[in-house]
């Protein structure tokens, strides 16, 4: 469908970020949004760009109450001639599908994600970073904002988009890349056969939080969730997925469970090992087997992957207070690669060879 959305621009634009090398991450946000609504009986309508603002809500919105929402991660970026790009939009439609199902929110047609993405940024333009290590972060969302205590779906939703001039999701070095500290979490859980792992539900991040917390206390960035049912194989990484070389394969776990979520790098991630011949494997991974892989030096990487940080090596898992290093500690040649050729392509410094990037059309 070929979709005309009005716009309605801002009478107050920001001033942007001065230096680019220190945007940190979701900091800033652009000028502009796309809005648009759904009714029973009329679908989605009335799509539109219009300023980036606060939101006027009741108070007594399901979503506020019952959380019944969902969201998406994307990113924009600049290439070295200024045409404007995002990378495999198609994963992100069908997954936005699949958590829409999921949580009883009408589905988008196919090409509305990316209408709505082009059209926002079109007018958002100049606010896409240039500098290395840089992206325009996209976080398109629905929730429901019926006014009803009953536990059922909404009857009106609202799908938006809001757009940020992003760096490093974590701190970096000149290469882009820094290798963290990870608490693995023995105590709570992230998802359970059933529930929704598997979608990308706000109500996930908002349980992980009392974990995040303990993990600081260990002087850890993030967090690496065991599963629910044995608290013995491990799931994700916090925001990521999570990837363990060991003694020359790669395994991730498997997405048969129902509790993890299908990231886009993840994938491409698979894919890539795949074709430059290294062994990987997507199944069940103890927490006990990794340990004794750091133990006899056969623990070479491990990474995380997803939108917001591409590629996270890890240095250090912290287990019940414990730490073992992964490798000698630094950055892996694995991570490093696989960082080095995603990023190379979303930016258009290495050659698309696996037909990912998605050109909008814009040029800055």
């Amino acid at each position: 469908m070929d979709y005309n959305f009005p716009v309605v621009r801002t009478t107050h634009p920001k001033a942007r970020p001065e230096d680019e090398t220190k945007l940190g991450f979701a900091k800033y946000f652009t000028d502009h949004m796309f809005a648009m609504d759904w009714d029973e009986g009329l679908g989605w309508h009335d799509g539109r760009v219009v300023p980036h603002e606060p939101l006027l809500i009741e108070p007594a919105s399901c979503v506020l109450h019952y959380a019944q929402m969902m969201f998406e991660g994307m990113k924009a970026y600049r290439t070295q001639d200024g045409e404007i790009q995002i990378f495999r939009p198609d994963m992100n439609v069908k997954r936005m599908a699949r958590t829409c199902e999921r949580m009883c929110i009408p589905e988008l047609p196919e090409d509305l994600l990316v209408a709505a993405v082009r059209a926002v940024i079109k007018e958002d333009i100049d606010w896409v970073p240039k500098a290395p290590g840089t992206a325009l972060y996209i976080r398109p969302f629905i929730f429901g904002d019926e006014v009803s205590f009953s536990v059922l779906p909404a009857k009106h939703y609202r799908f938006l988009i809001i757009l940020s001039p992003t760096g490093s999701y974590y701190a970096a070095n000149d290469k882009g890349l820094h290798p963290t500290r990870i608490y693995v979490q023995d105590k709570y859980i992230r998802a359970a056969k059933g529930g929704t792992g598997y979608a990308k539900v706000g109500g996930n991040y908002g349980g992980g939080m009392r974990a995040s917390q303990d993990a600081i206390k260990y002087n850890c960035k993030d967090v690496l969730w065991l599963d629910a049912q044995e608290h013995k194989y491990v799931e994700e990484i916090g925001t990521s997925n999570a990837f363990f070389k060991i003694d020359g394969e790669v395994i991730t776990a498997p997405l048969d469970s129902g509790t993890i979520l299908p990231g886009i790098t993840r994938d491409s991630v698979i894919q890539l090992l795949k074709k430059w011949g290294v062994p990987v494997s997507e199944r069940k991974l103890s927490i006990d087997e990794i340990e004794e892989a750091s133990k006899n030096g056969k623990l070479e990487e491990i990474f995380a992957s997803g939108t917001a940080a591409v590629i996270s090596p890890i240095g250090t898992l912290c287990v019940q207070g414990e730490d073992y290093t992964v490798g000698d500690g630094n950055v892996g040649p694995l991570a490093q690669k696989l960082y080095d050729n995603i990023y190379g392509m979303q930016t258009g410094k290495v050659e698309d060879y696996m037909g990912w990037v998605y050109p909008l059309g814009l040029k800055a």
